[in-house]
């Protein structure tokens, strides 16, 4: 019963923590699934990601950024995703294309149609069956992840990080039948029911297609 999810959301959403949720319970229920994330989930994924989160005073530009994205997806579809799905496997993803558009081409101000077509290139045209946006104004996002060792991401002026949640906001408006958006204010425990809730539909629904 294959079936590919994303997770997104900006900085200090609590995505990770909600992936993990999310794979627990349907492990409990033996519904075989695997957990993986962007960028990274291979081992060129992970020295990419290295690159693109901390190596400060590089002067990576968008596009440079953009393109190494790109290049960490399409290994972790080709050599982790597409297998997983084809096994049947549920697939859930920590950040996807979507994470692109919304900082590479809202937050950066790249081209949005070039930002589609490199991302279509890079994930082989796939597409997440279900999408969970975790919704949380910026300034509250960047207080909930602390003060800590900062990324490049999280370093960027507070206009960067609100064009990012008004570009996934549009995203999830332009399909709301792929886009489950919920409020990140909520507690850990009610988010992770109304994924749950969500998710269960979601299963229920691509298993009569396969039917």
């Amino acid at each position: 019963m294959s079936l590919f999810i994303t997770f997104e959301g900006g900085e200090g959403c609590g995505k990770t923590v909600q992936t993990r949720a999310l794979y627990r319970r349907l492990t409990r229920e033996g519904i075989p699934a695997v957990l993986t994330h962007e960028p990274g989930g291979t081992v060129i994924g992970e020295k990419i990601a290295r690159w693109l989160k901390w190596a400060h005073g590089a002067g990576i530009s968008p596009l440079t950024e953009l393109l190494m994205f790109d290049a960490s997806r399409a290994q972790l579809v080709e050599e982790f995703i597409q297998p997983s799905l084809k096994h049947g496997k549920v697939v859930i993803c920590d950040r996807f294309a979507d994470s692109t558009i919304a900082y590479q081409g809202y937050g950066r101000g790249l081209d949005l149609q070039m930002v589609r077509s490199i991302n279509d290139t890079a994930a082989h045209g796939l597409k997440p069956d279900l999408t969970i946006l975790l919704d949380s104004p910026a300034e509250i996002g960047l207080a909930r992840k602390g003060k800590g060792k900062q990324d490049r991401f999280h370093q960027a002026d507070i206009a960067f990080h609100t064009k990012v949640r008004q570009g996934y906001l549009k995203l999830a408006a332009e399909e709301p039948a792929r886009w489950l958006v919920i409020d990140a204010s909520q507690s850990k425990k009610e988010i992770s029911e109304i994924i749950w809730g969500k998710v269960r539909l979601s299963l229920r629904a691509h298993s009569l297609r396969s039917v």
